[in-house]
């Protein structure tokens, strides 16, 4: 299968963190073995074998819950996603320290096109003192933690963050999937129409939360799913993704 991405990214100094609000919608899912997600990745390590990454967000994967709402989820791996990792509980890793969030929880109330919009906030920090990487649902609920020592590159920091979307597309080559990403509206429609995330910001060496500044935006296809940015004072650096799918500029 071929994962899309429309997503934005920072790899000019080292991470310690990253923090966004995450707009959250049910983007229709073409075929029950693909999925769409809209998440934040926290990434060190090379594309190759050892790549270390922590992801958390929203997901639907009919395959994955049986149904097609959006989902809470954590995820991580440290070797590129090839023995080691899994959503959510599905294996040791992810360490929850509250009832009050269930992990892989359909999320609502969901985004309505034209209408109200809901968006979660996310945060993953590094813990200065013991290494792990935490997971806070705000406002305020501390969800747990990755422990330091499931990692190589990220016991240390993170080289990379990314934020947007990803979508499977399982269709053979010659006609592309119609699985949505985000809202299933291309950027340029705008607020109440298509996807977002706003405030996004990264944790320095210091424990600083900062702007997300230098912002670079990676569409694979963006004649399927795009993405448009932008930055002002109430929503800081933010940017507009997603997209359906198949349509006449994706065959």
């Amino acid at each position: 299968p071929l994962e899309q991405h429309a997503v934005g990214y920072v790899n000019s100094e080292k991470y310690y963190g990253a923090r966004a609000s995450v707009n959250v919608w049910s983007p229709r899912i073409d075929d029950p073995s693909e999925f769409s997600l809209s998440q934040i990745w926290v990434i060190s390590g090379s594309f190759g074998h050892d790549l270390n990454t922590i992801e958390a967000g929203w997901q639907v994967s009919p395959e994955l819950y049986g149904d097609s709402n959006a989902r809470f989820f954590t995820y991580w791996t440290t070797d590129a996603y090839q023995e080691t990792g899994c959503y959510n509980h599905n294996c040791r890793g992810f360490v929850q320290t509250t009832n009050k969030i269930a992990i892989g929880a359909a999320i609502t109330p969901q985004s309505v096109y034209n209408g109200r919009q809901f968006d979660i906030n996310l945060m993953i920090w590094k813990d200065p003192k013991h290494g792990h990487w935490w997971l806070e649902l705000g406002p305020g609920v501390v969800v747990g933690y990755w422990p330091s020592g499931l990692f190589t590159h990220l016991a240390h920091h993170a080289r990379m963050v990314q934020f947007g979307g990803e979508v499977v597309n399982t269709r053979p080559p010659g006609s592309h999937t119609a699985t949505q990403m985000g809202s299933g509206h291309f950027p340029g429609e705008g607020f109440d129409r298509a996807a977002y995330f706003r405030n996004l910001q990264v944790v320095d060496w210091d424990n600083n939360i900062i702007r997300a500044s230098g912002l670079k935006l990676l569409a694979d296809h963006p004649g399927c799913y795009d993405i448009q940015g932008g930055f002002n004072g109430r929503w800081g650096t933010y940017f507009y993704y997603g997209g359906p799918g198949r349509n006449v500029k994706c065959p």
